[in-house]
């Protein structure tokens, strides 16, 4: 089962559920929940408000719209996200989706409350190598894996 929710704090905001434009295409939309301005050469991350379940061998990978930085001068500043299974209601943020954007312009850069800013897309893979012996548990979001 793959859905998305929209994660406790952000209920009255009325986040908008991802879905695809049209029945041909890969990516579901993600949206920014508020209004966020970002200055020149800043990283912002823009929240969503939602969360993503999905089976244990997926993930989804959050790629930037194809017209963020030709029309917006907008890039994502990890190039391609990676939304774990085991980060859905993680203890830290429960499993907030946000998106890190970098402003490549020399203005502000303003992003409206239900503007799309993303695609997440859902792949399979592998779950381990034959000598994987490490089991370590995730603790939370962006870079927690590792500490």
């Amino acid at each position: 089962m793959r859905k998305f929710e929209i994660i406790t704090k952000f209920k009255a905001m009325n986040p908008i559920i991802p879905k695809r434009a049209t029945e041909g295409s890969a990516g579901y939309d993600l949206s920014s929940i508020e209004d966020v301005t970002i200055m020149p050469q800043e990283i912002k991350l823009i929240p969503t408000g939602l969360k993503v379940l999905m089976p244990k061998n997926e993930a989804l990978f959050v790629f930037p719209r194809s017209s963020l930085a030709i029309k917006r001068g907008l890039m994502m500043s990890n190039s391609v996200g990676i939304i774990d299974a085991d980060y859905y209601n993680n203890s830290d943020n429960e499993g907030h989706i946000m998106v890190p954007l970098i402003n490549m312009r020399n203005e502000p850069v303003q992003i409206q409350k239900g503007e799309r800013i993303a695609q997440g897309i859902f792949l399979q893979y592998q779950k381990t190598t034959d000598d994987e012996t490490e089991n370590i548990t995730r603790l939370g979001g962006f870079g927690s894996s590792g500490h």
